[in-house]
């Protein structure tokens, strides 16, 4: 069976779909496809929690429905809801219902090609998009994020798919991010979308949406590269936008390569834009060596008026499954990634940046703060780890794992003000996913409240729920055990009750 997709590229597709996933790690183990849809609820709780907690934690996780026809299958978005309420949680876990989900089980077998390359697909879509990356609540909608397109909207409810979202024809761009910032005293979403007019476009779009969805500011950037903007930054006056030296090439994407290849000759670029009442020509493209920035902590000005923007950096092409031309990738347990802190002078006419400072020393990465204080400066750091001296089982598990190299093994808290660091230690079998902060009720300071985290237990091969108060960070205050096994997920996000 063959599909032709365009006049560069022929698809070829076996004469009978695959029935079973193929025997690479990143089905095995830990991720093996779950494509469970369903409700638990009365989940049990080891431990107590506390009664002021009230609200949803919602995360995406890539999730596989079927068996790839080629090597990497660019994977569904499964949403999950952790509704917590007088000590109880329940559960509920469903697929994101995007045009490649639901084309695909009419079809009974995969269609969509490789990774954000449209050229490899068996059938054309008008919107490919996976929606597999983060979940946000706006204006009283849940949005399934990825990159490459517009969101769709869910019921934060019911978690339905209500469709594709464009903010009722506003949106300017055929991207949106995966990160968009809120401003915690005005509500406002800062967001932008890269490769904002289609694959292998150097434009960038960026916005300002009104906590009622309605669109504030456009402005059009082009960017000196066409790389991946993956995370930005926010201040009170301004936004950063961080490049990584992952570039993609419209030709190699017609004959069917991959989206994104390493670039070691590729400086790191942030581009700095005033947040309000810009023009295109206002950005300016600050630049520094080589190197791979992660996600951001937090961003601010300071008292002379610096940009000042915490980031994870590693001097090593992260996205190691993505190598440069020639192959080379870095071996996956050399990688470390730090919190480093650059301070840009927006004024400034030299657009070289100075070495950042490292804020903490270990391997770290998907950096989490107390909301309230974004744009803002702020103290609390709460992020995932890797500390391969805690006592981790890495033998024990290693056939378990599950897409190769080990993730992170305990949770961080940094204290930015005296720079201690305090560790949570899950378990010698445990690994952790991505924190989400949950403010305590009635308490305005920052970092006072609890942190929770979706847990791997390679002993168990199922998934829990860990709670920490951040008052006693070292010990769990209630673990919650799930009956089921999540793979390993990307993005989520707290949302309390009283969230309009």
């Amino acid at each position: 069976m063959t599909s032709s997709t365009s006049p560069q590229t022929t698809v070829v597709m076996a004469a009978q779909a695959p029935t079973h996933f193929p025997d690479r790690p990143q089905f095995s183990g830990f991720m093996k496809p779950c494509r469970l849809e369903g409700e638990v609820s009365h989940l049990e709780v080891h431990g107590a929690i506390p009664d002021d907690i009230d609200g949803t934690f919602y995360r995406v996780m890539p999730d596989p429905q079927l068996p790839p026809f080629i090597q990497d299958d660019p994977v569904n978005g499964s949403i999950s809801a952790f509704r917590i309420k007088d000590g109880k949680v329940s559960f509920k876990q469903k697929y994101v219902q995007t045009e490649k989900l639901k084309r695909e089980r009419e079809a009974k077998r995969a269609l969509l090609g490789k990774y954000r390359n449209k050229y490899t697909d068996a059938v054309e879509f008008k919107v490919r998009t996976t929606a597999n990356t983060n979940i946000i609540h706006f204006n009283g909608k849940l949005l399934a994020l990825k990159e490459d397109a517009p969101p769709y909207a869910l019921d934060p409810e019911t978690l339905e798919t209500l469709g594709l979202h464009t903010f009722d024809g506003q949106l300017p761009s055929l991207t949106f991010t995966a990160h968009p910032k809120f401003d915690p005293k005005t509500g406002e979403m800062i967001c932008f979308g890269y490769e904002a007019k289609g694959d292998g476009t150097p434009d960038v779009c960026y916005y300002r949406v009104a906590p009622d969805g309605k669109f504030l500011e456009v402005v059009w950037l082009v960017a000196p590269v066409v790389g991946m903007i993956h995370d930005f930054a926010v201040t009170e006056n301004f936004v950063l936008f961080p490049i990584m030296p992952q570039v993609c090439d419209l030709e190699r994407l017609k004959q069917g390569g991959e989206h994104w290849q390493w670039s070691p000759e590729t400086p790191f670029y942030v581009g700095v834009l005033p947040r309000t009442g810009a023009k295109p020509e206002d950005v300016k493209w600050y630049q520094y060596r080589n190197s791979f920035p992660g996600h951001v902590s937090n961003a601010f000005e300071d008292s002379s008026g610096n940009l000042v923007m915490d980031i994870a950096l590693s001097d090593k092409n992260v996205f190691f499954w993505w190598p440069d031309a020639q192959g080379n990738a870095p071996e996956p347990s050399s990688i470390v990634s730090q919190l480093k802190r650059f301070v840009i002078d927006p004024k400034s006419s030299n657009l070289h940046l100075a070495d950042p400072e490292v804020l903490q020393e270990d391997n770290s990465e998907f950096y989490r703060i107390d909301d309230r204080f974004a744009t803002q400066p702020y103290r609390h750091c709460f992020y995932d780890m890797l500390n391969p001296a805690l006592g981790t089982d890495f033998p024990g598990i290693a056939h378990q794992l599950g897409g190769g190299y080990p993730l992170y093994n305990s949770l961080g808290h940094l204290d930015l003000q005296t720079r201690k660091v305090e560790v949570y230690f899950p378990g010698r079998t445990h690994m952790v996913q991505e924190p989400v902060f949950i403010p305590r009720r009635g308490s305005g300071e920052e970092g006072d409240g609890y942190l929770l985290a979706l847990v791997n237990n390679y002993a168990t091969m199922s998934s829990e729920l860990h709670l920490l108060d951040t008052k006693n960070f070292t010990k769990a205050q209630a673990v919650i055990l799930l009956p089921v096994r999540l793979r390993q997920g990307l993005h989520g996000n707290w949302v309390d009750n009283d969230k309009p």
